[in-house]
C-alpha cells in the first residue's frame, strides 16, 4: 500500500508541472491535489496511524488545497480571457480604411498594410465605398471580412 501511496504522491507532482504549462482553469491542479491528498493518506495507512489522525490529514490538506485553488483562481483563468496580441486573431476588432474597390473586393488599410477585404454576410449592409472606415469581424486566409464601422467604435 505504501507503493501505491509514493505512486500517486508522484502522480500529483507530475500533474501539478502540467498544470503550470497548460492552462486548464485548474482543473488539472484539483486532480493533482486529490492525488497527493490520497497518497500521504495510504502512506499513513501503511505506517499504522489511527483512522482518526489519517482523516484529520486528509481533510486538513484537502481545505489547504482548496483554499490555495481558489487564492491563485484569477491568476489560474486570467490567460483564458485575454484577447490576442499577435497573429491573424489579432485584427479581429481593428478599425481600417477601404482604399480601393473592385467588383467583390476591397482593400483595406489596416495596421500599416494594405488587405484585401470582403463584406461580411453575417451583417445585412450597403456596399462599401472607398474612404469609408471598417471593422474587421473575421480573418479567412489572407482576406479580411468587414463591416462598416459604427460612431461609437469611431470615437476612442
Amino acid at each position: 500500500m505504501a507503493e501505491l501511496g509514493i505512486a500517486l504522491i508522484v502522480v500529483g507532482l507530475i500533474l501539478v508541472l502540467a498544470e503550470a504549462h497548460m492552462s486548464t482553469g485548474g482543473l488539472i491542479g484539483a486532480v493533482a491535489a486529490l492525488a497527493a491528498i490520497g497518497g500521504v493518506t495510504l502512506l499513513l495507512v501503511a505506517a499504522g496511524a489511527s483512522a482518526a489522525l489519517v482523516l484529520l490529514i486528509a481533510v486538513a490538506a484537502a481545505a489547504l488545497s482548496g483554499s490555495m485553488l481558489l487564492l491563485w483562481r484569477r491568476r489560474i483563468l486570467a490567460p483564458l480571457n485575454t484577447r490576442p496580441r499577435t497573429g491573424r486573431e489579432a485584427l479581429i476588432g481593428h478599425v481600417g480604411v477601404v482604399r480601393s474597390l473592385t467588383d467583390s473586393q476591397a482593400q483595406v488599410f489596416l495596421d500599416g498594410s494594405l488587405w484585401r477585404a470582403e463584406p461580411d454576410p453575417g451583417h445585412e449592409q450597403e456596399a462599401l465605398r472607398e474612404g469609408e472606415r471598417v471593422v474587421v469581424e473575421r480573418v479567412n486566409g489572407l482576406t479580411l471580412r468587414v463591416r462598416r464601422a459604427e460612431e461609437w467604435e469611431l470615437n476612442p
